[in-house]
């Protein structure tokens, strides 16, 4: 896997071809609005919240976004509607059905998100370092890591409030944080210790102005489904100049350099002790803003634009040539090779839903036998 970010050039081997192949981002027309998509970066959250819920799909984060900021940087590109036949074709995985194959003229880029990966694509965009994907089947699929763009039209927290600690928040959809943070009881605790808890709504992701640190924990449990989760909360926190307390995720622990990154807890006792080190020790909150707006600079746009930039015009332009001027029978074997893979996916999950349901039966139905007959259940 070729990791991509502030510190690893991309494809560094590669030469960089003189031409460069038409490039388009695909989103399907029946998600165009009728209004019309924003036309520079600086929009993107004003438009997301003209409809509230509508624009908030992962698509349009990744797709829309790095779109209009490789546009204002003047980098040739098209957003279309139609999917394209000739050229190299940036889209979300939500948008690229699993039949549909590239032709000798195309090459898909697929940007993952938290799904797994398009049976075709030559290549893809993780989110995450530990991304599962970067596991399975290495050789068959090529896996690219991209940081998440940060929060769109995001305001800093207010430098007057100065050394002030009152407001933690959390910036997030309430069903991806941990039950005891939602329980009354937590808010009360907090009070007690001199600080104010907030929730702040979809509308306010963006406001980080009268906020004094951010907490986001989904689970004091290990999630499986976390590898699949960008590292967008820990770097929201470096730009806005607040410090952070995390869950254990493996995104936030892979882009982990430092103590200062932020403060890892596992269990409500540990946020509690965090919070109040950092309640109590000015020199700590201090050191952890002043690292973050460091760390903030390998993720600010202005760097990331110009990765994507990179990677489309070395490895991705590199990759369609190959494509393009491969054997019929080289780009068969490709397609083949994953579809034979895909199939024998498909065979194990319907056997294992099957394993599944057998052994329901037995322990519901065997165990026992009289009871069930009879109709008579558990209290």
């Amino acid at each position: 896997m070729v990791l991509i970010s502030s510190e690893v050039a991309v494809a560094g081997s590669l030469t960089t071809p003189k031409v460069i192949p038409p490039i388009y981002f695909y989103i399907p027309q029946r998600y165009f609005p009728a209004e019309g998509f924003p036309e520079h970066p600086d929009d993107y959250w004003a438009w997301q919240n003209t409809n509230p819920g509508k624009y908030q799909w992962g698509m349009y984060n990744w797709t829309l976004q790095t779109y209009l900021f490789l546009k204002a940087d003047g980098f040739p590109c098209s957003l279309v509607g139609e999917l394209p036949t000739e050229g190299i074709v940036i889209t979300h995985r939500d948008l690229l059905p699993d039949h549909v194959q590239p032709n000798h003229k195309t090459l898909f880029i697929c940007i993952l998100g938290d799904k797994i990966e398009h049976p075709y694509a030559q290549l893809h965009i993780v989110q995450n370092l530990k991304d599962k994907v970067q596991k399975r089947y290495p050789t068959l699929w090529d896996k690219y890591y991209f940081p998440h763009w940060a929060q769109s039209s995001l305001i800093r927290r207010n430098p007057e409030r100065g050394d002030r600690f009152e407001n933690i928040a959390y910036m997030g959809d309430i069903k991806n944080l941990a039950p005891e943070l939602r329980d009354p009881a937590f808010q009360e605790t907090l009070e007690s210790m001199g600080l104010r808890w907030r929730i702040v709504g979809r509308e306010g992701w963006n406001d980080y102005s009268e906020i004094d640190a951010v907490i986001s924990v989904r689970r004091f449990i290990p999630l499986k489904t976390l590898r699949v989760k960008p590292a967008l909360k820990l770097c929201n926190a470096w730009h806005a100049g607040v410090p952070a307390i995390l869950g254990k995720e493996p995104a936030f622990q892979a882009e982990r350099k430092r103590d200062l990154d932020y403060l890892e807890v596992n269990s409500l006792d540990e946020l509690l002790n965090s919070l109040q080190a950092l309640r109590d020790d000015v020199e700590l909150r201090q050191a952890m803003i002043a690292n973050g707006r460091l760390r903030a600079k390998e993720t600010s746009s202005v760097n990331l634009t110009r990765l994507w930039r990179r990677f489309l015009t070395d490895t991705a332009t590199t990759t369609y040539e190959h494509w393009c001027n491969g054997s019929i029978w080289d780009r068969r074997v490709f397609l083949q090779r994953r579809y034979m893979v895909v199939k024998q996916e498909r065979i194990q999950k319907r056997l294992q839903n099957t394993l599944n349901s057998v052994q329901s039966f037995r322990r519901k139905f065997i165990s026992n036998p009289v009871k069930n007959l009879l109709g008579i259940t558990q209290d």
